[in-house]
């Protein structure tokens, strides 16, 4: 009787519920820009004749109101569209919630029952001690009358406690599931963003229609950041070049199973037109404050909102470290210095820049895009004569950081798919089965396809083959690859250039939680042909490096962002690939090899000092020394530098770089080892610096 009633009362709830004119969407593709994304939504839609209004809901409260868009109106018109922001929206799903809703009702109403049978329990408990006590008092009781009233007593007082307790093992049972109930009804609704957008569209239709209405618009709180793996499994392998999106989101509705394309397009970057006037010249007054002199300059990197802690290396423009650099998370009090060696370490909670700066250089604000950010400042020339700078001794590298070396030199081969016919079973079945040979076995994408032949895959869709045979081919797959192997990968999207940006369609649909949380989504995998080299720079930095260069990289629209490196298996650490710093070749570093080490020392020369009229004459010498401690052979690059004036009063003379390659422009020095195992070498060169001696110079 009490559920009737109940459903009674809920009825012309439910009835007014039915009649509200929002429709449901879904979301259906989204494009992730570098900062924030356009979602595109469907609905059906049914419209009477002439005007109607509807409302959808369950929007994301993060929307540009000047981005929203609708397409499949066919010969409907659009009279108004209103968007606005719900805080107490109505739930989505009423089907699911009313029978939830009266659960809830029906527990309370029953506790509300025991709760009264409890105290009409305890009363009637109160009411026989009372009635006890003063049966005491006023009667002489036989012994037998006693023990009937104690019994009677007894058992009343047992009934009532396990009654009562009984009561109470039911409401706490009642609370449970009333908890559990409003826990699924939290779900239903979505309380954690209670909030929600509504777009109120007014439509104008000649005949009643049914139309598929889509409907786009653009988000903040959403974004997508470059990553890579780097892969090499030995010395004059090619490398695995993995490229893939950390996609995050916060927009209030989650992404499930849906198309994402990722565009490199950034909507939040004003694109307005510069304009350039005339410039005048006249008299002032003496005092001008000083103003940018420079050019607005591009926008290179992207927030990455997944780092937490940033280290990295400060060079000055020449690579030497500049010690005292000041670090700071921008608009924060959070900050550090860096060492001796130019190197810092600073944790990250709030904040999405960082600000360098240094005296008698330019600062430097760059987004956090990569928990390794090395940065090269640049001189201020307008405040260079006001500041004294110190010669500085370079220790020995103490830290495992990113290096990138940008000169260095080499002939590449780029191995690539396109246009390669698979042969060999060309048709799909032999006539004569005495002299059909076996097909290999075809690995597509890390999976053994059985009757692959020739069409099964579309050319574009094939990004790298490689065919295995004999004793390789048995090792890997067993007595399934003694015919050979054909191992295939195929493209995981589709980069479509557009006229100001690069669109990657990846082509598995992908869920993305709206929790910040990072969704990584492979854009393509490539093979590089690749060169191995060992790198030193003692002056700077003496560790020696293995490094890989690869060139042709511009057909891979890369961006910057972190790398994870491994080499021969291992994870050999993190670098960062900045294609805005590259040329014609990219290099990365794939860790130091402390078997082979590297010694520059400054020869002791006591004419260093010497004067000669009102010039001061400096003499150096560097004797540097390079030993392979290896059981192997390795080819090593070497470099130094010889200073180059920048003012006519400072010379330089003498100068013997010996059997290095010398380029006079740059004052760089180059030699290309070739070490035996346990071989060492050395290496010479020498100059002279003639100044005035009332002033000082940095060597």
């Amino acid at each position: 009787m009490k559920k009737v009633l109940l459903l009674l009362l809920l009825f012309p709830m439910l009835l007014l519920g039915n009649n509200d004119p929002r429709l449901p969407s879904k979301i259906t593709a989204v494009t992730v820009f570098l900062s924030g994304a356009q979602i595109t939504r469907t609905a059906v839609c049914n419209l009477k004749a002439g005007t109607s209004e509807i409302t959808l809901g369950g929007l994301s409260t993060k929307i540009d109101e000047n981005s929203i868009q609708l397409a499949g109106l066919k010969a409907v018109s659009i009279l108004s569209m209103d968007y606005d922001i719900n805080y107490l929206p109505a739930t989505e799903n009423p089907e699911e919630v009313a029978p939830l809703e009266l659960r809830i009702t029906e527990n309370e109403t029953n506790i509300a029952l025991l709760k009264n049978t409890i105290s009409g329990l305890e009363e009637e408990e109160q009411v026989i001690y009372a009635n006890r006590t003063v049966s005491n008092r006023l009667q002489n009781l036989s012994l037998e009358k006693v023990k009937e009233i104690s019994t009677y007593y007894r058992k009343r007082i047992t009934a009532i406690k396990n009654a009562i307790f009984a009561a109470n093992t039911e409401i706490n049972k009642l609370n449970e599931d009333t908890r559990t109930v409003q826990k699924q009804l939290g779900e239903l609704n979505n309380l954690p963003d209670l909030e929600q957008g509504e777009l109120t569209i007014k439509f104008d239709a000649p005949v009643a229609t049914s139309i598929a209405l889509q409907l786009s618009y653009q988000v903040q709180d959403a974004g997508w950041i470059p990553n890579y793996d780097i892969k090499s499994n030995d010395m004059n392998a090619p490398l695995q070049l993995s490229y893939k999106a950390h996609v995050y989101q916060k927009t209030g509705n989650d992404w499930e199973n849906i198309k994402i394309t990722l565009s490199t397009g950034n909507p939040t970057i004003n694109v307005a037109k510069p304009h350039l006037g005339s410039k005048y010249l006249n008299f002032t007054n003496g005092y001008q404050p000083k103003k940018r002199k420079t050019a607005i300059q591009k926008r290179k990197y992207v927030y990455n909102p997944a780092v937490k802690k940033i280290t990295g290396v400060v060079t000055d423009g020449s690579g030497l470290p500049l010690p005292g650099t000041n670090v700071v998370v921008k608009g924060s009090n959070n900050g550090t210095q860096t060492d001796f060696d130019g190197y810092f370490s600073i944790q990250v909670r709030d904040g999405n820049e960082l600000s360098f700066s240094y005296l008698g250089f330019h600062a430097e604000t760059i987004p956090i895009y990569s928990s390794v950010m090395n940065v090269r400042m640049e001189e201020d020339v307008q405040t260079l004569d006001e500041v004294v700078v110190t010669a500085q001794g370079i220790r020995k590298e103490k830290h495992a950081v990113g290096y990138a070396v940008s000169t260095v030199a080499g002939e590449r081969l780029q191995g690539r798919a396109s246009g390669v016919k698979i042969r060999g079973v060309s048709s799909p079945r032999w006539k004569s089965p005495k002299v059909s040979p076996k097909p290999p076995l075809y690995i597509i994408d890390g999976v053994p396809v059985a009757d692959f032949i020739a069409g099964d895959l579309d050319e574009g869709e094939i990004q790298s083959i490689d065919v295995l045979k004999g004793v390789d081919a048995v090792a890997l797959y067993g007595s399934n690859g003694h015919n050979g192997v054909v191992v295939i990968t195929t493209k995981k999207s589709i980069a479509k250039e557009d006229a100001t940006n690069t669109q990657f369609v990846i082509k598995k649909p992908y869920s993305v939680a709206s929790d910040s949380d990072i969704t990584a989504i492979e854009i393509n995998t490539f093979t590089l042909q690749a060169a191995y080299e060992y790198f030193a720079a003692p002056l700077v930095n003496e560790n020696v490096f293995l490094t890989t260069t690869f060139s042709d990289w511009e057909q891979y629209q890369l961006l910057p962002g972190e790398a994870s490196v491994y080499f021969k298996g291992g994870y050999a650490g993190k670098t960062t690939i900045d294609p805005y710093t590259t040329q014609k070749e990219m290099v990365v570093s794939l860790g130091i090899d402390p078997n082979i080490t590297v010694t520059r020392k400054q020869q002791k020369n006591f004419k260093s000092k010497s004067f000669v009229g009102g010039n001061r004459i400096l003499d150096r010498t560097y004797d540097i020394e390079v030993k392979n401690n290896k059981t192997v052979a390795v080819d090593l690059k070497l470099m130094d530098r010889i200073p180059i004036s920048q003012n006519k009063e400072i010379k330089l003379d003498d100068i013997i770089t010996n059997d290095a390659a010398y380029e006079k422009a740059k004052g760089l020095l180059t030699w290309k080892l070739q070490l035996k195992a346990r071989e060492t070498t050395k290496k010479q060169f020498s100059f002279q610096v003639k100044y005035p001696k009332y002033k000082y110079i940095s060597i």
